[in-house]
Protein backbone atom coordinates (compact mmCIF):
# COMPACT_ATOMS: atom_id res chain seq x y z
CA UNK A 1 0.00 0.00 0.00
CA UNK A 2 1.34 3.22 -0.98
CA UNK A 3 1.56 5.97 1.61
CA UNK A 4 0.64 9.48 0.73
CA UNK A 5 2.57 12.35 1.90
CA UNK A 6 -0.40 14.56 2.97
CA UNK A 7 -3.37 14.40 5.17
CA UNK A 8 -6.00 17.19 4.32
CA UNK A 9 -9.36 17.50 5.95
CA UNK A 10 -11.84 20.61 5.99
CA UNK A 11 -14.79 22.08 8.49
CA UNK A 12 -17.10 24.43 8.13
CA UNK A 13 -17.20 26.10 11.21
CA UNK A 14 -20.56 27.96 12.72
CA UNK A 15 -18.49 30.70 13.97
CA UNK A 16 -16.74 34.09 13.51
CA UNK A 17 -13.04 34.35 12.67
CA UNK A 18 -12.20 35.86 15.86
CA UNK A 19 -13.48 33.00 17.78
CA UNK A 20 -12.07 30.01 15.50
CA UNK A 21 -8.45 31.95 15.47
CA UNK A 22 -8.28 31.84 19.33
CA UNK A 23 -9.32 28.08 19.40
CA UNK A 24 -6.44 27.63 17.42
CA UNK A 25 -3.79 30.19 18.35
CA UNK A 26 -4.36 30.80 22.23
CA UNK A 27 -2.77 27.61 23.43
CA UNK A 28 -4.40 26.86 26.40
CA UNK A 29 -7.79 26.63 24.19
CA UNK A 30 -6.12 24.96 21.27
CA UNK A 31 -5.19 22.37 24.19
CA UNK A 32 -8.91 21.98 25.22
CA UNK A 33 -10.13 20.58 22.23
CA UNK A 34 -6.92 18.90 21.20
CA UNK A 35 -5.87 16.97 24.50
CA UNK A 36 -2.93 18.30 25.75
CA UNK A 37 -2.34 20.37 28.94
CA UNK A 38 -0.95 23.32 27.69
CA UNK A 39 -2.21 25.64 30.82
CA UNK A 40 0.17 28.75 31.64
CA UNK A 41 1.60 28.09 27.90
CA UNK A 42 1.58 30.43 24.82
CA UNK A 43 2.58 29.58 21.04
CA UNK A 44 5.12 31.61 19.88
CA UNK A 45 6.90 31.58 16.07
CA UNK A 46 10.37 29.53 16.22
CA UNK A 47 9.69 28.12 19.68
CA UNK A 48 9.33 24.68 20.50
CA UNK A 49 6.30 24.03 22.78
CA UNK A 50 6.27 20.50 25.27
CA UNK A 51 3.11 19.36 27.24
CA UNK A 52 0.90 16.49 28.59
CA UNK A 53 -1.56 14.44 26.61
CA UNK A 54 -4.79 14.56 28.14
CA UNK A 55 -6.50 12.20 25.63
CA UNK A 56 -7.34 9.20 27.59
CA UNK A 57 -4.97 6.29 26.33
CA UNK A 58 -1.57 8.75 25.73
CA UNK A 59 -1.54 10.24 28.92
CA UNK A 60 2.17 8.97 28.97
CA UNK A 61 2.89 10.96 25.93
CA UNK A 62 4.43 14.01 25.72
CA UNK A 63 2.96 16.47 23.23
CA UNK A 64 6.06 18.26 21.77
CA UNK A 65 5.95 20.98 18.61
CA UNK A 66 7.93 23.86 17.02
CA UNK A 67 6.02 26.77 16.20
CA UNK A 68 6.59 27.65 12.71
CA UNK A 69 4.02 31.05 11.60
CA UNK A 70 1.25 32.28 13.39
CA UNK A 71 -0.37 34.92 10.35
CA UNK A 72 -3.03 36.29 12.35
CA UNK A 73 -6.45 34.92 11.83
CA UNK A 74 -5.15 33.33 8.31
CA UNK A 75 -2.84 30.84 8.91
CA UNK A 76 -1.04 28.77 12.11
CA UNK A 77 1.43 26.17 11.56
CA UNK A 78 4.03 24.09 13.72
CA UNK A 79 5.86 21.53 13.35
CA UNK A 80 6.02 17.98 14.98
CA UNK A 81 6.45 13.92 14.53
CA UNK A 82 3.55 11.68 13.96
CA UNK A 83 2.28 9.28 16.01
CA UNK A 84 5.36 9.70 18.61
CA UNK A 85 3.80 7.81 21.12
CA UNK A 86 6.89 4.93 22.07
CA UNK A 87 9.06 6.37 24.97
CA UNK A 88 11.50 4.35 24.02
CA UNK A 89 12.06 6.19 19.87
CA UNK A 90 14.00 9.36 20.13
CA UNK A 91 11.65 10.94 17.53
CA UNK A 92 14.30 13.98 17.70
CA UNK A 93 16.36 11.96 15.36
CA UNK A 94 13.76 11.88 12.66
CA UNK A 95 12.64 14.70 9.98
CA UNK A 96 9.08 15.95 11.57
CA UNK A 97 5.58 16.79 9.49
CA UNK A 98 4.23 20.10 9.23
CA UNK A 99 0.53 20.83 10.31
CA UNK A 100 -0.43 24.14 8.34
CA UNK A 101 -4.26 25.49 9.91
CA UNK A 102 -5.51 27.71 7.37
CA UNK A 103 -8.86 29.77 7.69
CA UNK A 104 -10.89 30.73 4.54
CA UNK A 105 -14.26 32.76 4.92
CA UNK A 106 -17.20 30.46 3.87
CA UNK A 107 -21.16 31.12 4.44
CA UNK A 108 -22.45 30.82 7.13
CA UNK A 109 -18.89 30.77 8.73
CA UNK A 110 -15.04 29.85 8.49
CA UNK A 111 -14.22 27.34 6.61
CA UNK A 112 -11.36 25.53 8.58
CA UNK A 113 -8.11 23.24 6.57
CA UNK A 114 -5.81 21.15 7.78
CA UNK A 115 -2.41 19.66 5.98
CA UNK A 116 -0.23 17.85 7.24
CA UNK A 117 2.63 17.43 5.26
CA UNK A 118 5.87 15.44 5.12
CA UNK A 119 5.12 11.63 5.65
CA UNK A 120 7.72 10.77 2.93
CA UNK A 121 10.19 12.05 5.08
CA UNK A 122 9.14 9.55 7.92
CA UNK A 123 11.15 6.27 8.84
CA UNK A 124 10.00 3.56 6.42
CA UNK A 125 9.02 1.66 9.28
CA UNK A 126 6.40 3.81 11.19
CA UNK A 127 5.47 5.99 7.86
CA UNK A 128 2.21 3.63 7.24
CA UNK A 129 0.94 3.43 11.20
CA UNK A 130 1.62 6.92 11.72
CA UNK A 131 -0.25 8.27 8.32
CA UNK A 132 -3.25 5.80 9.55
CA UNK A 133 -2.98 7.00 13.22
CA UNK A 134 -3.37 11.14 12.24
CA UNK A 135 -5.82 10.23 9.68
CA UNK A 136 -8.08 9.48 12.00
CA UNK A 137 -6.53 11.70 14.72
CA UNK A 138 -7.41 14.68 11.80
CA UNK A 139 -10.97 13.03 11.86
CA UNK A 140 -11.81 13.04 15.68
CA UNK A 141 -9.60 16.85 15.75
CA UNK A 142 -12.05 18.71 13.08
CA UNK A 143 -14.57 16.96 15.42
CA UNK A 144 -13.39 18.42 18.58
CA UNK A 145 -12.78 21.82 17.28
CA UNK A 146 -16.36 21.97 16.03
CA UNK A 147 -18.11 20.36 19.26
CA UNK A 148 -15.77 23.02 21.47
CA UNK A 149 -16.49 26.03 19.34
CA UNK A 150 -20.53 25.41 19.84
CA UNK A 151 -20.38 24.63 23.33
CA UNK A 152 -18.48 28.19 23.86
CA UNK A 153 -20.12 29.92 21.97
CA UNK A 154 -20.21 33.56 21.03
CA UNK A 155 -17.79 35.02 23.56
CA UNK A 156 -17.57 39.05 23.30
CA UNK A 157 -13.71 40.09 24.85
CA UNK A 158 -14.03 43.46 26.69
Amino acid sequence: MHVLDRIERKVLLNAPRKQVWEALTDAERFGRWFGVALEGKTFVAGQTIEAQITYPGYEHVVWKARIERILPQTLFSFWWHPFAVDPNIDYDQETPTLVEFTLEDRAPGILLRVVESGFDSVPGVRRQKAYKMNSRGWDEQMSNIEAYLNQAGPKRTP
